[in-house]
């Protein structure tokens, strides 16, 4: 399964063309829907932090998929966002992608809007590995296995 094309901007002010834009050549990309999902990106953070440290060439991004809007209330939206977001790494990686998120979603094969999504991506947009919801250590060691996997292969 290949990640489709869509355009979006961080939080730093920075327009992406993702896949091709990710920075990573392992790339874990965590797809949220609602405003309460945040709870469920961050129970990730320590251990996709702890990747980025350790695993060359390995990044994460936060992607809050939105609803198509006009663009002054993306930019209300975007400033709220930027306001409750003092830290300029996670500013960085957080891209949010304005569309229609039934076809996002589809293109993605997520059936429904209740949990995050994460995926590990490479820059050329495949996908190579799925998981969803907050962390657990069994999806945890599932993606670590995923990347310790791609690393191997590479070498």
């Amino acid at each position: 399964m290949q990640f489709p094309p869509i355009e979006g901007s961080n939080l730093a002010k920075r327009t992406f063309r993702l896949p091709n834009d990710l920075e990573g050549e392992l790339n874990v990309v965590l797809v949220a829907f609602q405003r309460w999902h945040q709870d469920q990106v961050d129970t990730w953070a320590p251990l996709l932090d702890e990747l980025e440290g350790t695993v060359p060439g390995f990044r994460y991004y936060e992607l809050p998929v939105i609803r198509s809007m006009n663009r002054f209330s993306q930019w209300m939206l975007d400033e709220g966002m930027r306001a409750g977001i003092p830290s300029q790494p996670v500013r960085a990686r957080t891209i949010t992608i304005y569309t229609d998120k039934e076809e996002f979603r589809s293109a993605l094969q997520m059936p429904e809007e209740n949990n995050i999504y994460l995926m590990l991506v490479t820059r050329q947009g495949k996908i190579l590995w799925r998981g969803r919801g907050a962390y657990t250590q069994e999806t945890a060691r599932s993606l670590s296995q995923a990347v310790a996997d791609q690393l191997v292969a590479v070498r």
